[in-house]
């Protein structure tokens, strides 16, 4: 696969947060750093010296501005000041104004803390996504693994109070995948399947680790099972289309990539289209 369309095909970015999950636009390479071009220059730096005691640093588009970092202190002083039965109500802005300033862990963070204060099956799935989030975003190998390792456990404690969270299940055999134990997260993807045989994550992200491995006909099977059911997944089409070019299709990629360009906005997966129909020239 050329390296043009491994930067569209990013399989590391897509542990869910396939691209179900993550924000339009975001694209990572192989590597699991952020393409400048797909992020806008997304650089990585240290937090403030009074975050560092509680976050780790972060990604972030542009430094904060005097009122966002104003607008930070007064919202963290409001949640370090509540009392104990106070403290989820002050969470909420504080993790919503994190996540606004792309400070994702950071958002992440402070709902651990809640979820750790009052384990409820919200707090925890809450605190689950918003880790699994901050993941997606992370550009260095070991805090993702932090990330991930973060994922799993508040994941895992919600799944306990419900074992039927299957999204939770689906993102959480995602962050499996860079650990040296990927077969656990194939195993919790086909566990998920079990319970539900058309759930579109599930087979989205089996689909990619079929792509993967160079599995080019299992994937083609997985996302012709999503388009089965969601005829209008952007995303299984596409890469239903890439699958279908690895593997040699020709006449029926031509066909995938033609519906993938009167239907997709996206430069970036409308550029991999291109280069694609350029190899079923040759």
């Amino acid at each position: 696969m050329n390296k043009p369309i491994l930067l569209v095909v990013s399989f590391a970015a897509l542990l869910t947060v396939g691209l179900y999950s993550l924000p339009k636009g975001v694209v990572q390479n192989p590597d699991k750093r952020l393409s400048n071009a797909a992020t806008g220059g997304r650089t990585t730096t240290q937090t403030t010296a009074s975050e560092k005691n509680t976050a780790s640093s972060t990604e972030h588009n542009a430094p904060l501005t005097p009122a966002q970092n104003e607008k930070r202190s007064a919202l963290l002083t409001a949640f370090l000041g509540a009392e104990s039965a106070a403290k989820t109500k002050a969470a909420g802005p504080l993790i919503d104004f994190f996540r606004s300033v792309s400070r994702f862990d950071s958002a992440a963070y402070y709902a651990g803390q809640v979820a750790t204060s009052e384990p409820t099956e919200v707090n925890l799935l809450r605190a689950g996504d918003l880790y699994f989030e901050a993941y997606g975003f992370a550009v260095d190998d070991k805090k993702s693994a932090n990330l991930g390792q973060s994922t799993r456990a508040f994941y895992q404690k919600a799944l306990d109070k419900n074992p039927n969270l299957l999204l939770a299940k689906a993102n959480m055999a995602m962050t499996y995948v860079s650990t040296e134990t990927p077969m656990q997260g194939i195993m919790l993807l086909r566990e998920v399947l079990q319970q539900d045989p058309t759930n579109e994550v599930a087979l989205f992200n089996l689909g990619l680790l079929s792509m993967r491995s160079n599995q080019y006909d299992r994937a083609i099977e997985r996302f012709r099972q999503i388009l089965a059911v969601n005829p209008d997944s952007r995303k299984a089409r596409f890469y239903l289309g890439v699958s279908l070019v690895e593997k040699g299709e020709k006449a029926e990629a031509q066909k995938i990539l033609a519906e993938v360009k009167a239907t997709e906005k996206d430069p970036q997966i409308l550029a991999a289209v291109k280069e694609l129909e350029e190899r079923l020239k040759n």
